[in-house]
Formats: C-alpha cells, structure tokens, sequence
C-alpha cells in the first residue's frame, strides 16, 4: 500500500514527487519481510506447543527458525540446506542433547543473520508487489502462500519429531538419510541456501554438522 499508494499519487499531482522513493520501497519490502518473519514465526510456535514443546526455549527456536527456512526455500540446494538443518538439529533433540553454550546471545545474533537473509529472500521472491495497485492483491497472496508452506512444513517435521522420540527405532531411517548437493541444478537466479546451523556455529555454539554433532 506504501508503494501503490504513492504511484496512484503521480497523476493526480502531476509530478513524479509523488511517486514512492527508493527508501520508501526498500523500507515497505523490508517491513513486510519481518512482518511476514513475526507472524511465521508465531505459528510454528503455536504448532510446536500443541505437539508439547516450548518455543522459548533456546533450541527450540532454532527448530523454528529451521522450519521456516524450509518452508520459504525455493531452489533444490536452499531447500536441501533447510531440510539436512531440521534433520539434524531433529537427532540432536530426540537424543535429549543438552547444550549449555547455547546462550540468549548466541541466539539472539542467530536470529539476527536469519531475519537478514529471510528479508532478502523474502524481497527477491516477492518483487511483484513493486506493481502498483495489482501489487497489493499479489503481495497479499504471496505472503498467505508462504505462511501456508512453512505452516505445512511445520506439521509435517514437529510430527515426525515427535513420532521419532515415541518409537525410538525410527531414529535408524532418519540418520540414514542423505542430503546430496544439488546446487547445479538450479537456475542462476535461484534463492541463497541459508544453514541456521552454519549461523550457530559461527556465533560460537554447538557444531551440529560432524558425526558427533557437538
């Protein structure tokens, strides 16, 4: 509506100072990208309370995190990131590992690099919403799309989550899974793969890529 409604401005003034600046823009897609964040967020965490987990503590919010990441990944290598991601943190948590390192600051600048790199990817896959007028019917939809695939995804990984912890002997198929590469198949303008777990460890907590995943 911020930028719609200043290009609906234009023919009324006559001059193009009424058009939306280039700030204006920016700072319309950026607050969308963590409106949309804010809100995804929330319904992973009212999913992960009804499957019994508490979205406040700190790992948990890197499943949520996780979880979103998958659920807005377009390309196969970013979609491939975010599930190996869930897969792993999913071992990690169903062995009841305890991670003391894991303070608020840590995760507080993980969710920082996150909302970042979601914001940019959020703007790059919802340009449409730049069309006047036709982008506020577009930016609408594209936002309920993508709160409706990371609100599937939830269901889907909280669920297997919760199975694996109930019958343990599941766990076997699910540390079998693989994660190959598959970045060469993706057009160049494919979205960046973002690894919640390669921003952990860069923050300075648990590594939860080697075999032991600590």
């Amino acid at each position: 509506m911020v930028i719609s409604g200043g290009e609906f401005a234009v023919p009324v003034t006559g001059g193009a100072a009424a058009a939306p600046s280039g700030a204006a823009i920016a700072g319309a897609l950026i607050g969308d990208a963590a409106f949309v964040l804010g809100l995804a967020s929330r319904s992973v965490g009212h999913i992960s309370l009804l499957y019994g987990y508490d979205p406040e503590e700190p790992a948990e919010k890197l499943f949520v995190m996780s979880v979103v990441n998958a659920g807005t990944a377009m390309s196969a290598s970013a979609k491939t990131a975010a599930m190996a991601d869930i897969s792993r943190l999913t071992q990690a948590l169903v062995r009841g590992r305890t991670w003391t390192v894991l303070d608020r600051s840590i995760i507080a600048q993980v969710s920082k690099k996150f909302a970042e790199k979601f914001a940019f990817r959020l703007t790059k896959q919802g340009l449409g919403k730049v069309v006047p007028a036709a982008g506020i019917v577009l930016g609408g939809a594209f936002n309920w799309a993508t709160l409706e695939s990371i609100v599937d995804v939830a269901n889907t990984e909280y669920r297997k989550r919760f199975l694996l912890e109930k019958y343990p002997q599941l766990a076997d198929e699910e540390l079998g899974a693989s994660f190959p590469d598959m970045a060469e198949n993706d057009p160049e303008d494919a979205d960046e793969a973002i690894s919640v777990l390669d921003e952990l460890a860069e923050a300075g907590g648990p590594d939860l890529h080697g075999p032991g995943g600590h």
